[in-house]
Order: C-alpha cells, then sequence, then structure tokens
C-alpha cells in the first residue's frame, strides 16, 4: 500500500501497473498532475506475510487545484509468488 502511495505521489505509473492485479489492472494509467498527494492514513491492515489475501484501510491525502481531499478506501490486496497485489476496493463487510 505504502509502495502504490508513493508510487501516485511521484507520478510513477509503471509502479502502479506492476502492482496491480492483472485480473483487474487497466492497460494504462494516467496521473493527474494537478493533483499532488501529500499523506497516507494505514486505519487498518489485515493480512501477513504468509497470508494470501489482505485488505488495508487507509486515507489517502491530497491537494487539487488549490482544494484539499482525501480519499477513503478499504483496499484488497492479493499475494503471488511473494508479491503483495493490488486487486481493488475491498468488498463491504
Amino acid at each position: 500500500m505504502r509502495s502504490r502511495f508513493t508510487a501516485f505521489a511521484v507520478g510513477d505509473a509503471p509502479h502502479l501497473l506492476a502492482t496491480w492485479h492483472p485480473r483487474t489492472r487497466p492497460p494504462a494509467v494516467t496521473l493527474d498532475p494537478a493533483q499532488r498527494w501529500t499523506r497516507l492514513e494505514v486505519l487498518h491492515a489485515a493480512g501477513g506475510l504468509f497470508d494470501r489475501e489482505g485488505n488495508v484501510e487507509f486515507r489517502a491525502h491530497h491537494v487539487r487545484r488549490g482544494r484539499v481531499e482525501i480519499l477513503h478506501e478499504r483496499s484488497h490486496f492479493v499475494r503471488e509468488d511473494g508479491r503483495w497485489l493490488y486487486v481493488g476496493p475491498a468488498p463491504a463487510s
């Protein structure tokens, strides 16, 4: 999760694609240069070193066209070949 946030913050679209599960990965990622990611708050994480799936609830703070905004999401990840891959928003519990 932290590496994906950093990729958004520095504009590293190749890293976002590389850490996105092939089943849900878009063909390309276009990042908005008017959006500046400023802070990540991890609120809850479930899934450890030996788990195959996990969820991360977070708030990602950003500034877009002079307005402070917050993205709040629970993301679902799967572990394949030793790497965590982003699948998408976690299903509601």
